[in-house]
């Protein structure tokens, strides 16, 4: 097995997401020659290429069709608007009327399958060498940690329970935006807030917010595009160093057999296979981006296998 040593550059895998009107689509045009996809309407005030998607085929075929284009950034607005997309295509596939009807639970992991398969095509972007910015919008929920005295609000992505940490596993850059405020006491001792014009990136967890960076960010930036250009120069479409052949691959190959039922359903659920087919049959370059991280992606099949079982 060949090992390759140093940082890599490639396209970049962006989530983005925050509070109403903070400038999230505004924001997202500020990338390397973007093309939207527009699934809610909402970059009638941008002026940018865009494809108006109004159904979850649309989209599909929007996502293979922007491979064979010049766009160096692709904007799917939005994340939720996407699932909501994808239920109603289930839906109509189905002859459901609600997602409930499939019973307690199974409707929303069918659409986390749907989800996982999409994220699938959306990673064909990436190996294109075309970066990838996600919008979402944020909700508020009450959250109670095992080791915490009290539940408290935060902020979270507005997807349903089980596609929500797909999205957060997908991405390279999980960005959550807001307006900054400060609380100062007045004379009655009530907190008052004040500010909340400046706009800012919040790149690392927090209690009240999900967020991540991949790149060594700040924890907390300015929302202007200067904050972040670096992570999306020269970009290049990546090309596979080394193609893993079959007698290569004892290595890791035990740990796949160890948990090939959790790992050929995690495949199967994000698109990579078929049915019919096992890891086995993966294209080589898939293989090799396995191998090159094969713990992880164990771990996650099994933790992915668990949530939807």
């Amino acid at each position: 097995m060949k090992i390759t040593k140093g940082k890599q550059t490639r396209a970049q895998r962006v989530v983005i997401y925050g509070v109403e009107s903070v400038g999230k689509s505004t924001f997202a045009a500020k990338f390397p020659k973007p093309l939207f996809l527009d699934i809610e309407g909402g970059t009638s005030h941008l002026d940018v290429d865009r494809c108006e998607i109004s159904n979850w085929k649309q989209l599909t075929d929007a996502l293979t069709e922007a491979k064979a284009t010049d766009y160096k950034t692709i904007v799917i607005d939005s994340a939720d608007w996407a699932e909501r997309l994808c239920v109603e295509d289930l839906l109509a596939s189905t002859k459901k009327t609600s997602i409930e009807d499939f019973g307690f639970g199974k409707g929303w992991v069918m659409v986390a399958e749907r989800m996982s398969r999409f994220l699938s095509s959306v990673d064909q972007l990436i190996d294109a060498g075309k970066n990838v910015v996600m919008i979402a919008h944020s909700k508020i929920v009450r959250f109670e940690a095992p080791d915490a005295l009290a539940a408290y609000d935060r902020y979270e992505l507005k997807l349903s329970k089980q596609s929500a940490p797909l999205l957060k596993e997908f991405a390279d850059e999980l960005w959550f935006l807001r307006f900054k405020t400060k609380v100062s006491t007045t004379d009655s001792g009530k907190g008052k807030g004040i500010g909340g014009k400046e706009r800012i990136i919040l790149t690392t967890h927090s209690a009240a917010y999900d967020a991540k960076t991949r790149s060594g960010l700040a924890e907390e930036l300015p929302l202007e595009w200067a904050s972040v250009a670096h992570l999306f120069e020269a970009v290049a479409t990546k090309q596979p160093e080394h193609i893993v052949e079959a007698d290569e691959m004892v290595g890791w190959q035990a740990r796949l057999v160890e948990h090939e039922g959790a790992v050929n359903q995690f495949l199967i659920a994000r698109g990579v296979l078929t049915s019919e087919q096992t890891w086995r049959d993966c294209a080589p370059e898939y293989l090799h981006r396995v191998a090159l991280r094969v713990d992880q992606f164990v771990n996650t099949a099994v933790e992915w296998r668990k949530a939807n079982s």
